[in-house]
């Protein structure tokens, strides 16, 4: 007996040796955390995509870039449906873009056979852009959370330090958060299962071969979710169909079409909707085609209640060649035929409509305060035509107006001030005295005789 305890010690002691020596805390059993990574090796992880190499130094997992190779991820085996996931990032070089993978998918037929990681992506971004933390649809979408959404949160990623990352994906909500603050909140329903990945990302310079990426401390809870309320007035990229989030209730919303009728809104310079031409079905409005004439058919439709500084945001689809528009402050004051006036976020085909190439500089182009400023844009955030594109137009209370499109912001001004007015005189609007600076006024949505779609139409006042 006397041996058997002897040996019963050492191996007690044993065990606590091991747990001491671990760079990793034991997960408890009270607070619903498992650690994912062990601190000792790689068991239960996997490389797939690209080239780069996954190695475990002093309990951190450090990736290092290999030029010439697709973005790579370390992902898990096993895969998540619902789950909060925390972890420590570092990135060292400008060149280590990197990030963390959220219901993770991979299609192992893609690339001649070598496979891709898609789905969603949480950012790492080490660039002067600053989107740490935004939601990035990985070989697939692309942005669906750009940081331009939420600009204060860029600075909350820190370059050369471990950056602690927390990811909530519960039902078909994702949000995150760097260090503490919250930075992206994202409704989206495309994938309810996948890995948890770890990036190091692509790379075409051969001198920024071997830079490192660092993670460490990557544990993960399943069960007993209890998801952490934002407390700050954060934008949600919202992807249910006219449909608002409790938080953004909370926050102020409402819906400008409820997606069954036609409540809110009435024809322009009428008493009621129109009865032809636009029609709703499957939860979206559609403004039929005619022949592209502006207003002579259906018409414009306007919101029945008047707005000042608001937060609008908006989704629509364009078919081939099609024109249209969404227009504020609109008076029905002017007195004028076509369309009625306002300030115009352009909605336009601008490979196929004319009207691009008209006005000044390209002010008649997608997103553009139409025939006064030109939307600073890319083309790779342009949606494709027949695909919803996102608009979103922010009127503040002191006058400084924004353009965004799918989540990057592409116009910026201010109502009333002298640069403004200098557009406004070299414009077709300036014929009308004090055009666009009204204290208040309807939402337009244009009919310029092309078939284009509407959904997910949502404000907020802003006082």
């Amino acid at each position: 007996m006397k041996y058997k305890t002897i040996l019963g010690l050492f191996g007690a002691l044993a065990i606590w040796a091991s747990a001491c020596s671990s760079p990793q805390k034991e997960t408890t059993s009270d607070d619903g955390w498992r650690d994912l990574f062990n601190g000792k090796d790689l068991t239960g992880w996997k490389p797939l995509g690209g080239e780069a190499t996954f190695d475990v130094e002093d309990g951190v997992i450090v990736g290092r870039a290999v030029a010439n190779t697709p973005n790579t991820f370390l992902v898990t085996e096993e895969t998540f449906g619902d789950y909060i996931v925390e972890l420590d990032l570092k990135i060292e070089n400008l060149s280590s873009n990197s990030g963390v993978m959220a219901r993770g998918q991979f299609d192992p037929n893609a690339n001649d056979g070598q496979g891709r990681v898609f789905g969603y992506q949480i950012e790492a971004d080490p660039s002067e852009r600053a989107w740490s933390g935004g939601l990035y649809d990985e070989a697939r979408r692309g942005w669906l959370y750009p940081l331009d959404l939420n600009p204060e949160a860029k600075s909350a990623f820190k370059m050369g330090e471990f950056n602690h990352y927390r990811i909530e994906a519960i039902g078909d909500e994702i949000k995150t958060w760097i260090n503490g603050v919250e930075v992206a909140y994202v409704v989206d329903d495309m994938d309810a299962t996948g890995f948890i990945g770890l990036q190091v990302h692509g790379i075409r310079n051969p001198e920024d071969a071997g830079n490192k990426t660092y993670f460490k401390n990557v544990k993960v809870k399943t069960e007993n979710l209890d998801p952490m309320p934002f407390s700050k007035d954060i934008f949600v990229v919202n992807n249910r169909l006219n449909e608002l989030t409790e938080y953004e209730k909370s926050k102020g919303w409402k819906l400008l079409f409820n997606g069954q009728n036609s409540d809110g809104w009435i024809g322009a310079y009428k008493e009621s909707f129109p009865d032809h031409g636009w029609s709703i079905t499957d939860g979206i409005l559609t403004i039929a085609a005619t022949d592209g004439s502006e207003s002579t058919n259906a018409g414009d439709i306007v919101t029945t209640d008047e707005y000042s500084a608001f937060d609008l945001a908006f989704e629509f689809k364009l078919t081939e060649g099609a024109n249209s528009g969404l227009k504020y402050f609109v008076t029905l004051s002017e007195g004028n035929s076509g369309s009625a006036i306002g300030l115009e976020y352009q909605i336009l085909d601008d490979e196929k409509h004319p009207d691009a190439k008209m006005g000044i500089e390209g002010n008649r182009t997608l997103s553009s305060l139409y025939d006064l400023i030109k939307a600073d844009k890319q083309s790779r955030f342009i949606k494709p035509i027949g695909e919803w594109n996102k608009g979103r137009v922010v009127v503040y209370p002191d006058n400084k107006v924004e353009h965004y499109l799918n989540g990057v912001k592409v116009v910026e001004y201010v109502r009333g001030s002298q640069e403004y007015k200098d557009l406004v005189a070299i414009s077709k609007y300036k014929k009308w005295d004090n055009f666009g600076e009204a204290e208040k006024g309807r939402i337009l949505l244009q009919d310029h005789g092309d078939e284009v779609s509407f959904k997910n139409i949502k404000i907020k006042e802003l006082k």
